[in-house]
């Protein structure tokens, strides 16, 4: 009996292997449920293994196969850690409800990895009642664990975690653990988010020399649509222009109109970043926003009308362009040269004429060139 059964285990093994080729999977893994319930134990040891390629499709085997449950269950309590952590992630793919009083126990374990993962299984499986099993972890002493509470909780969407949530977007040590505190929040799209969600966005920590970091919490904040709208027109007026900055960039994603008054104020921030982050936005809004930005032209500060300019040039409406032209007489050389090349953005008889207007004044040869160059790219 023994020679059976290592040669069923030799062909299981060898039918394992062949789940890493794609041409090969669909027949191996056929076969491998077919030879239920030998197959199961030697398909959880393979769990181990340090074939990336193998792992996924194992779980996915794994929780197809309804009599695997029990084995499984029996392996998160007492296999390899590894194999436990990648145990846990087959019941969040399975949603196998038996599986959740184990999974509660495993939330206790030593090994963090363990920790980790099973709650976000619990998460995936989605019953309400684990919610507060899974609080106490968002202050666990493993960065890993506390980021797999966040990514749990958030698959929940449930307003009365928000709070807590929003501890961890606040207060953690780690920018990591705050980023999936901030995704959580964000994929909830629920209203009751967005106070925490701004409020992380006057704090420093996210954004001071973190330009690649904030973007977690910007996505976060977009995420909740027209409902973050007038949050955002009421931070346009924060004292800390970074603050003012990244609002005036999310109302443009949004293109809500009713951003479109207080973008225009903004237009006049002292701060050059700022200033030129609400034009472009009120660009993305498009043509509501032009008497806001033409308004602008007439401003005695250069920035304020360059930046007019620049906002207009990126409005795909033929409306903006005798603006444009008219802006080729500005006293000031850099507004000239923004309007020229505002205006090569459009392919028409009337933004031609202007250019070519450009080109025939031999006399300026750098706005000469510039014309001719643009025109000649159009062709």
């Amino acid at each position: 009996m023994d020679w059976f059964l290592n040669s069923k285990q030799g062909e299981i093994k060898k039918l394992i292997n062949q789940l890493a080729d794609e041409s090969k999977r669909e027949t191996s893994a056929r076969e491998l449920m077919k030879l239920a319930p030998v197959s199961i134990p030697v398909l959880i040891d393979a769990l181990q293994s340090s074939d990336l390629k193998l792992i996924l499709p194992i779980q996915h085997l794994l929780a197809l196969i309804p009599s695997a449950s029990p084995h499984l269950i029996k392996s998160l309590q007492t296999a390899h850690p590894l194999i436990r952590g990648r145990v846990a992630e087959v019941f969040g793919i399975s949603k196998d409800k038996n599986a959740i009083p184990v999974l509660l126990e495993a939330l206790h374990g030593e090994f963090y990895t363990v920790r980790s993962r099973s709650a976000i299984a619990l998460g995936q499986i989605g019953d309400a009642k684990v919610i507060p099993n899974l609080i106490p972890l968002l202050k666990d002493k493993e960065d890993e664990v506390r980021i797999g509470a966040c990514v749990a909780l958030g698959l929940f969407k449930n307003a009365s975690t928000f709070e807590k949530i929003a501890d961890v977007l606040l207060d953690d040590p780690k920018i990591e653990v705050r980023q999936a505190a901030a995704k959580a929040l964000g994929d909830s799209q629920h209203p009751n988010a967005i106070p925490y969600l701004l409020e992380a966005l006057r704090d420093s920590f996210w954004w001071f020399e973190r330009e690649d970091i904030v973007k977690d919490l910007l996505n976060a904040i977009e995420n909740m649509g027209a409902e973050a709208v007038e949050p955002l027109i009421e931070a346009l007026s924060d004292k800390e222009k970074t603050v003012r900055k990244y609002s005036a960039m999310l109302l443009g994603k949004l293109k809500d109109a009713r951003a479109i008054e207080e973008l225009g104020m903004t237009l006049y921030d002292l701060h050059d970043q700022v200033s030129l982050t609400a034009t472009e936005s009120l660009a993305q809004i498009g043509e509501a926003s032009i008497p806001v930005l033409t308004e602008a032209l007439t401003h005695p500060e250069l920035s304020v009308r360059e930046h007019a300019v620049i906002g207009l040039g990126k409005i795909q409406s033929e409306r903006v362009i005798p603006f444009l032209v008219e802006m080729l007489k500005d006293p000031v050389r850099d507004v000239q040269k923004q309007a020229i090349q505002a205006l090569g953005n459009f392919n028409n008889e009337l933004a031609r004429s202007a250019l070519q207007e450009v080109v025939s004044n031999r006399s300026d040869r750098e706005f000469h060139n510039l014309a001719k160059n643009i025109l000649e790219n159009q062709k």
